[in-house]
């Protein structure tokens, strides 16, 4: 086992610190390029081939750094997987959420969720790199769009992951606790057509779409059964032109998570099911990214194992679980390859203005990576 005193959180701090600096939410092209290029200048450094895959449907680049392995190996290796788009929109480190510590709790946009586990795992690879290099070769691959489903990304990290034996996600970790299953998810548009009129002198002879939809809500949201595990999320909503015109076009983004195959059907049955045109009210249904079903399975499982003796080796305990957060383990995982998510930094609060990761838990995470790194064959 490497040298406890290899890892130093100092150094980590240094090369994360800069990123977190650099707001990079999801359609802001520009900042997040940048943050490839920062990353990927670190890749190269560390003797990485760098490719970088130009953005489509408006996004940013992708990213991928391959490493050859012990003795310049070709079998199937390990794929990182991390993504750089955060959901903190330009201006939130300025206002609401600086970069800050406070005692064993950093702050800061998208430093939880997930630059804190970039750190990480490019730390991890460094330090086994300089103390005779992995044993199979390892490809870094850097996500534009996670935040927002990886619609420009899913068909490459697919294609990545079928031609590796292992993938190791840096999402964060979840109380400690590492992540061997995803629940489903499923984006939808919904678009409702209402009927024109002017808002004050024929206001009785239009059809508010704004109004339908503030109906279809209630409908939409009111289908969460917490129970059972299926929840419906309106997340954004769009309507009108001029306020003395009866808004005849709305457009609506849901959210939905599904624990199981079949509820992931029922999901998209009751969505469907809102379909309908009704005095002068139309509403059409869009299905957009889908995260697939993620369950653990035997190959999980077993990298899982191995990750479990190495922490108890470190001299922390690592449990594991299913949770209903996606991430891009959710494509991986459903392929039946071998996938460890939550391989990120300790913290909470992400997508929110008090998003947070414990600087303590860097360095054992650090640690669990690089063994993982090292030993997998």
């Amino acid at each position: 086992m490497l040298a406890k005193d290899l890892f130093n959180v100092d150094a980590m701090l240094e090369r994360l610190l800069p990123w977190v600096r650099e707001e990079s939410p999801t359609y802001h092209i520009a900042g997040v390029n940048r943050m490839m290029d920062l990353v990927s200048a670190d890749l190269a450094k560390l003797g990485g081939t760098i490719e970088r895959v130009p953005g489509t449907g408006g996004l940013a680049d992708i990213v991928l750094a391959r490493f050859a392995g012990r003795e310049g190996t070709n079998s199937p290796g390990i794929l990182i997987l991390s993504h750089l788009d955060t959901i903190h929109p330009v201006g939130t480190l300025a206002g609401r959420l600086p970069l800050r510590r406070d005692s064993d709790r950093y702050f800061g946009p998208g430093i939880y969720d997930m630059k804190g586990g970039v750190a990480i795992a490019i730390e991890a690879l460094k330090i086994v790199r300089e103390n005779g290099g992995a044993q199979l070769p390892v490809t870094y691959m850097l996500i534009p769009d996670e935040e927002i489903g990886s619609p420009s990304s899913r068909e490459r990290i697919e294609q990545e992951a079928r031609a590796h034996r292992y993938v190791l996600v840096t999402e964060p970790c979840k109380n400690g606790v590492i992540v061997t299953g995803r629940f489903a998810f499923q984006r939808f548009w919904i678009d409702v057509e209402g009927r024109p009129a002017h808002a004050g002198a024929t206001n009785r002879q239009g059809r508010s779409a704004i109004r339908a939809m503030a109906g279809l809500i209630e409908r939409i949201e009111n289908m969460t059964d917490f129970e059972r595990g299926m929840t419906f999320s309106v997340g954004t909503i769009e309507g009108g032109t001029f306020v003395n015109v009866m808004p005849i076009r709305c457009r609506a983004q849901v959210l939905t998570v599904a624990p199981t195959q079949a509820i992931f059907d029922e999901v998209a049955a009751r969505m469907a099911a809102l379909e309908s045109e009704n005095d002068g009210i139309t509403v059409k249904v869009e299905r957009g990214p889908v995260r697939p079903l993620w369950q653990p399975h035997r190959q999980t499982m077993a990298l899982y194992e191995k990750a479990h003796e190495i922490a108890a080796n470190i001299g922390f305990r690592l449990d594991h679980g299913s949770f209903g957060g996606g991430s891009d383990g959710n494509f991986t995982g459903a392929l039946g390859v071998a996938t460890l998510d939550g391989l990120g930094v300790d913290g909470a609060s992400a997508h929110t203005f008090e998003e947070h990761m414990l600087v303590s838990s860097m360095v054992p995470r650090c640690r669990l990576f690089a063994e993982l790194l090292r030993t997998l064959d």
